[in-house]
């Protein structure tokens, strides 16, 4: 069986070094390449095209969930862990929306890493166990879960038509909107398309109008 390929993206050496011992035990991996910034990281990544990324989030010329973002972007197939000394929610929540595959903080790494990396090889999204349960619990209480909206126009739209109402109402371009979710713009405009005619809304005034009637946006985020 072909072995895995693997990027390592990390400023200490040391940590790139441990993290090559701990993926050498498996007969399943191999390190390819590393790298110590973000730009490095980045070419490595198109260069060599891994089918596996590890990632810091504290690189010394981008942050690593920047990285992610980028590379999600240009190689949609790669699976990307972070692996990093941040467990605070905000790091972790921001890393899987930027397109990470999975999140694990570094002192678990010893025992975790090769269950991580089989983990999100078998196309699995992987969130290391002692940040887990703070992480559901927070999303749950995300504004954006929108448990408290009632009308029915709105219950009746896609979860993800919900959230691309939302940045349309906050005024986002359909290539921003794109960009942020990875997707095309056409899907962006066929999914734009299909909200308003479900919501009976013609103009974006309008809809912003709604989304600030629904308490989705406040009034000063349009102008109009």
């Amino acid at each position: 069986m072909k072995k895995k390929s693997i990027l390592i993206v990390d400023d200490h050496p040391l940590v790139r070094e441990g993290l090559k011992v701990i993926i050498g035990r498996s007969s399943k991996f191999e390190v390819v390449g590393e790298a110590g910034n973000a730009a490095e990281g980045f070419r490595m990544a198109e260069k060599l095209k891994p089918d596996l990324a590890l990632l810091d989030i504290s690189l010394p010329d981008e942050s690593g969930i920047e990285l992610t973002r980028r590379i999600r972007s240009a190689l949609p197939e790669v699976g990307i862990l972070i692996v990093s000394m941040h467990s605070k929610i905000d790091y972790i929540t921001e890393a899987f929306k930027a397109g990470a595959t999975g999140y694990m903080v570094k002192e678990s790494a010893a025992e975790g890493l090769l269950r991580a990396l089989e983990s999100i090889a078998e196309g699995k999204r992987y969130l290391d166990s002692p940040v887990s349960h703070s992480v559901i619990e927070s999303l749950l209480k995300s504004p954006e879960m929108d448990t408290g909206i009632t009308d029915g126009a709105y219950r009746r739209l896609t979860r993800r038509e919900q959230e691309i109402m939302r940045m349309l109402a906050k005024d986002l371009s359909v290539k921003e909107i794109a960009d942020r979710l990875f997707i095309s713009t056409k899907t962006v405009e066929n999914h734009r398309t299909n909200i308003k005619e479900k919501l009976g809304l013609q103009s974006s005034i309008e809809l912003a109008r709604y989304a600030a009637r629904l308490g989705l946006i406040d009034v000063d985020e349009w102008k109009n």
